[in-house]
């Protein structure tokens, strides 16, 4: 079975506000299906020991999302980089 696995690309430029909250665009709350007090697993990318991105995923995709998405990611890193 073959499955698309799409590319990443920024959908939205969001502003943190004086509370550090920021705001997620309607469309893209919809395109991924996001309803009130759905949970999101921030995760953040590290280089020189500063955070330089981060991902946001559903909680109950993280799992999957981890194994199918981020492991070839981070293995070809860590390759890349113990080269």
């Amino acid at each position: 079975m073959t499955r698309n696995v799409g590319c990443c690309k920024v959908d939205a430029v969001v502003t943190v506000d004086s509370k550090g909250q920021i705001v997620l665009p309607k469309d893209l709350r919809e395109k991924a299906k996001l309803k009130p007090n759905d949970k999101l697993a921030v995760i953040g990318c590290e280089r020189d020991g500063e955070i330089c991105c981060f991902m946001l995923v559903k909680s109950e995709d993280l799992g999957n999302t981890i194994k199918n998405m981020l492991g070839p990611m981070l293995k070809d890193i860590f390759q890349t980089g113990s080269g």
